[in-house]
């Protein structure tokens, strides 16, 4: 019954994360319609490139500190060692102000260098400069966010999530008009008026980052303070708690953080690596650097972030499942353990199929609707990517799940097989078939491919978990290649009555979620007890009963 009660709430609060996730991802997708159309494709380049440099900056310095706090403070709860608790998160505390302050320096001092010399896009240094003071701020946000984490509770970092989001887009979009007019003024003394328009317009768009950080800092600091005064009256009423020393706590963060750290490094690296690659690649073939530029921009401002939408959803799920599974592993639950696992990668497959499916059959319709962008160039990129969804979603669950059953090491050798593999493809791929940026999209889903293979192998191997094919993958699949007839039929027709692109693509995204829901039912790929454990689970299975879907 526990194990039923635990993998519940997880996946509970997983839901809320993965809520917080997409509706921040949605608001992220809104407030890009309006900053392409503002800062362009070559605004994009500057955009995305800046942002790649600073998220290895941020993943070495502090994007592994949730995570690893999360883990830390879920072992000594489940033991009542609230003290501890305590000092770890001041540990950590001083530890994320500390790396977030090397990482600063390191990127104010070496910007030059990395956007010109190693990333070949010399104008996105004026959006890199802007982000510097959000790397220490992000590090002392990401500590209160794993302290939450857990304690088991994801809506204060939910809530910030949003709040931060939304702050992020308001200021995104204004400083983006207004340092988009003055870049083009300065350009235009320079006489290089498109391209400082468009590096000033990218800097607006990444000062919208810095703000958005500061009120997520500030609501998460609210919120610790209040509960503090609330968990300082339970440390009281500890009778001999051990308590560690605070050498021993640094050690221990330190242990835990690096290899995590460099899980997530090797992991998310492959991106920069593969704009530096496909960059000086191009332009040792002869592209133009305008060419290269619209084609990374698309990529980055366009492709990207359409498909990080639905993957968010598993990177919530990760995060929420790491607490959960060090509970349930440290007090020795193996079948609590594999039940989570279980559940967990299910829930994600049900989502990433349908996502999958629908991004690659209404590619074109979704970039005309959002960014109104009917060219052939992106609605490709879209279509042949679109299953990196499914890799990247289970890839990046399955690493949090091998941290909740502290098998560190095994998503850092794993990551590292699935880079070198992947690099050697895209070498391959632009240097023997001329495939520019489609090589680009396709080494990407490769390497989520191979992280799903090699991470698979080690949760079998390290928790006993037996993975289930028929309905976790089979019965998904199936609805979601159903659904992809459905919504293309859907979208021609309403396309032929009502002309209008829009209409359209909404009407067949509603009738997808409506045939995908009634074929996954049908098919048994869901049931009453599974459905349940959602949120709203009891309306749904009552909506599901009266249409005879559930027996």
């Amino acid at each position: 019954m526990s194990n039923k009660k635990s993998s519940t709430s997880f996946l509970v609060q997983g839901s809320i994360l993965a809520m917080a996730s997409i509706i921040s991802r949605i608001i992220g997708l809104v407030y890009r319609i309006p900053l392409t159309a503002i800062i362009g494709n070559k605004g994009n380049d500057y955009y995305g490139c800046a942002f790649e440099i600073y998220n290895i900056l941020l993943i070495i310095s502090s994007y592994s500190l949730p995570l690893a706090v999360s883990k830390l403070v879920s072992a000594d709860m489940s033991l009542g060692r609230k003290k501890n608790v305590y000092r770890i998160l001041k540990c950590a505390l001083i530890f994320g102000l500390v790396s977030g302050t090397i990482a600063a320096l390191i990127l104010f001092f070496g910007a030059e260098f990395i956007t010109g010399t190693i990333m070949k896009t010399p104008y996105s240094i004026f959006a890199v400069k802007v982000l510097v003071p959000t790397l220490i701020v992000v590090a002392v946000l990401g500590v209160m966010r794993g302290f939450f984490q857990g304690l088991g509770t994801m809506m204060p970092s939910a809530v910030s999530q949003i709040l931060e989001q939304i702050a992020n887009a308001i200021v995104s979009v204004w400083a983006a008009y207004v340092l988009y007019n003055y870049g083009t003024k300065v350009g235009a003394v320079l006489g290089n008026a498109e391209n400082y328009a468009a590096a000033y317009g990218a800097a607006g768009g990444t000062l919208g980052t810095g703000t958005g950080a500061v009120v997520g800092l500030l609501f998460a600091a609210f919120v610790l303070l209040a509960y503090l005064s609330v968990f300082k009256r339970q440390m009281k009423r500890e009778r001999r708690a051990k308590v560690d020393s605070y050498s021993y706590i640094f050690k221990i963060l330190f242990i835990t953080i690096i290899p995590v750290l460099m899980s997530t490094t090797i992991y998310n690296c492959n991106a920069i690596l593969d704009q530096a690659i496909f960059k000086n690649i191009a332009n040792l073939q002869g592209y133009s650097a305008n060419d290269i530029s619209e084609w990374n921009g698309i990529y980055t401002g366009k492709y990207k972030t359409l498909i990080n939408v639905p993957i968010s959803i598993a990177s919530a799920l990760a995060a929420s499942s790491v607490p959960a599974l060090t509970a349930a592993y440290t007090n020795g639950k193996k079948e609590a353990v594999r039940s989570q696992i279980n559940t967990a990668i299910r829930f994600i497959m049900v989502v990433a199929f349908p996502c999958a499916v629908g991004m690659g059959v209404l590619a074109s319709p979704i970039l005309q609707l959002l960014f109104r962008d009917s060219s052939e160039l992106a609605a490709s990129m879209l279509q042949l990517g679109a299953v990196s969804i499914v890799f990247f979603s289970l890839s990046t669950l399955s690493n949090g799940l091998l941290q909740g059953i502290n098998r560190m090491r095994e998503p850092v050798k794993n990551a590292l097989i699935a880079l070198v593999l992947h690099i050697g493809l895209l070498v391959v791929l632009m240097y023997a078939f001329q495939l520019n940026i489609y090589a680009v999209v396709y080494a990407n889903a490769f390497f989520g491919l191979l992280m799903c293979v090699l991470n698979a192998y080690s949760v079998k191997k390290y928790s006993g978990y037996r993975q289930e094919i028929r309905r976790t993958f089979v019965i998904p699949g199936i609805s979601a290649l159903i659904m992809g007839v459905a919504v293309y039929l859907s979208y021609q027709l309403a396309l032929y009555l009502f002309r209008v692109n829009a209409i359209a693509t909404v009407f067949s995204i509603l009738i997808g979620v409506i045939v995908y829901a009634v074929v996954l039912l049908l098919l048994k790929g869901l049931t009453e007890e599974e459905i349940l454990k959602f949120p709203k689970g009891a309306a749904l299975v009552r909506l599901a009963r009266k249409m005879h879907l559930l027996r």
